[in-house]
């Protein structure tokens, strides 16, 4: 089957999550990178106790909560960079191959859509920064629903705004248990696994898997 819709997650995905601290680390201090993966760690933890709680706060407040956690971890960080970093997170970098991969598929006519836990305005202000306006035809955040991935309602945004089957959507996260989530929903899946980590969730396997985006326009 050809896609003509292509869906992709937004933070490890499209925009390096790890981005706003590389962009600080002398000040933040030697310990940097601890910094930095606990406060992705924790991120993705908020998100999901909130949907089980049923007590929803939106990604950039989890994101806050996230770097005070990390912080409080890491005392030898530098608490001053804090506003620094969170400023940063609003505008994080791309990986390298995104513009050319979009624009290709775009000029293919594919139709493209990021589906994210991001709050709306964190995912303008990266798309904007990336100089990815224009590009999309939709971008989905989970915040109208006040429930993170996985949950199915999530994916549905996509069926619902495209008036798609599931099996219509390709869709492309480097986070696994969102890969898992999606397949389980009905898309055809493409796991990003951009650092090599071994595969999980085995009984709801992506149809492929990529170690960046470069490869996705020769799956159609």
């Amino acid at each position: 089957m050809t896609h003509q819709i292509f869906v992709f997650d937004a933070y490890g995905t499209l925009f390096d999550v790890h981005a706003a601290v590389r962009r600080h680390a002398e000040a933040v201090g030697p310990d940097a990178d601890r910094l930095s993966a606990i406060w992705r760690a924790k991120q993705l933890e908020y998100s999901w106790t909130r949907s089980l709680m049923g007590r929803y706060l939106d990604f950039w407040t989890l994101t806050e909560q996230a770097l005070d956690h990390a912080y409080a971890t890491v005392p030898s960080a530098d608490i001053s960079m804090k506003p620094a970093l969170l400023d940063a997170y609003r505008t994080l970098d791309c990986y390298p191959e995104v513009p050319t991969v979009m624009k290709a598929l775009k000029a293919s006519g594919k139709q493209l859509a990021i589906l994210s836990n991001g709050s709306p305005e964190m995912l303008a202000s990266a798309v904007s920064a990336a100089g990815l306006d224009g590009l999309f035809d939709a971008v989905f955040s989970v915040d109208p629903l006040k429930v993170y991935k996985t949950d199915e309602r999530v994916y549905e945004l996509v069926t619902t705004h495209f008036r798609a089957y599931p099996e219509a959507v390709s869709f492309q996260s480097s986070n696994r248990w969102d890969i898992a989530g999606a397949t389980a929903f009905g898309f055809r899946t493409v796991w990003m696994n951009r650092t090599g980590v071994a595969d999980e969730y085995l009984d709801l396997p992506p149809a492929a898997v990529l170690p960046d985006l470069k490869g996705l326009t020769a799956l159609g």
